[in-house]
């Protein structure tokens, strides 16, 4: 049997092409070589406040460019968390098995709640164990993350096997997968902050659905050094990123790149950066187009993919609440 991978994405703010490099490609890769399942995690999204229509409208919008992106939805399950509802309910179950130092201990909650202080929800906490309830749900092999994740699925192993010890068999114990090239894109403005959906600074991502000339005048004002060399160096992080996004985009090689644009300035290669990422884009923004002229097109698509991963939730959950006396 093949092995079964899980990951999530967050309908908020825009995909750009370090969501793209760093983990769609990467689905679409695998999605013929594993049991693959995708989840627009909208229950997650509402940790902290969301604009309803807005939601709503992002919930359409990342289910489309993930398609759109290459990965097939009659191979793959694309579905929307709160579809499913075993995911709130496992989570709940969870909580009763994770101990409060366990949560503590996640960075990513004390770097999410120095931001909002007073607006902190209890569910901003609590985000791991939802996590480790969507891995757990499908008896998930792998999670492919970025490293700032990885601590969560640390979580879900960590409460697997503290249930499985209760209990008996009953989880999968997942484990991290994590890019070894282009799972940190950096920003255009600031290379020394990783390009980011939530941050509002508009030349910081190159996102999906930009158009041409945002795309052009977004590379051709990048950040880069006062020196000349064309060299791969995490020291120069400005040239760095250019460098590394140039060759995820066109799959050659470091000394080849390197090569091309001996004795030649920034300009040249922000020029040529901006022509390869256009063309990149360019099928996917149409097949995006093509998915979207129908507003219901992509609804039933996710009403399917939600209907294909809803058994095995339900036979995890029955399991889970036979093991601990509900029901």
């Amino acid at each position: 049997m093949k092995k079964r991978v899980f990951s999530g994405i967050q309908p908020t703010g825009d995909l750009h092409i370090g969501n793209y490099l760093g983990a769609i490609q990467h689905w679409v890769k695998i999605q013929h070589e594993y049991d693959c399942i995708y989840c627009v995690v909208d229950l997650h999204a509402i940790t902290i406040p969301q604009d309803p229509k807005t939601l709503k409208a992002k919930i359409r919008e990342v289910a489309g460019l993930l398609i759109a992106s290459g990965i097939d939805p009659q191979i793959a399950s694309v579905f929307v968390q709160s579809h499913v509802h075993e995911h709130s309910e496992l989570t709940w179950i969870l909580n009763c098995y994770i101990p409060m130092g366990w949560m503590r201990r996640m960075t990513q909650f004390k770097e999410k709640s120095q931001k909002q202080r007073e607006e902190v929800s209890t569910a901003l906490f609590d985000y791991p164990a939802l996590m480790a309830a969507d891995i757990l749900l499908y008896n998930t092999d792998e999670v492919p993350v970025g490293e700032d994740q990885k601590q969560h699925v640390e979580l879900a192993r960590d409460v697997a096997q503290r249930f499985n010890s209760i209990y008996g068999e009953t989880f999968t114990v997942p484990r991290a997968v994590i890019a070894k090239t282009g799972a940190r894109i950096m920003g255009l403005d600031d290379p020394t902050q990783k390009m980011s959906k939530s941050e509002e600074q508009p030349g910081r991502a190159i996102n999906l659905l930009d158009s041409p000339d945002d795309i052009r005048n977004k590379i051709m004002r990048a950040t880069t050094d006062s020196l000349r060399e064309m060299r791969f160096d995490e020291s120069r992080p400005g040239i760095n990123n250019l460098l590394v996004i140039y060759e995820q985009f066109t799959r050659q090689a470091r000394e080849e790149i390197e090569a091309r644009f001996e004795g030649k300035g920034y300009v040249d290669l922000k020029r040529e950066l901006a022509e390869v990422v256009v063309e990149s884009l360019s099928p996917v923004q149409s097949r995006y187009r093509e998915l979207t002229a129908d507003p219901q097109h992509i609804d039933i698509l996710l009403a399917e993919g939600a209907k294909k991963v809803r058994p095995t939730a339900e036979k995890t959950l029955a399991l889970v609440k036979e093991r601990v006396g509900l029901g």
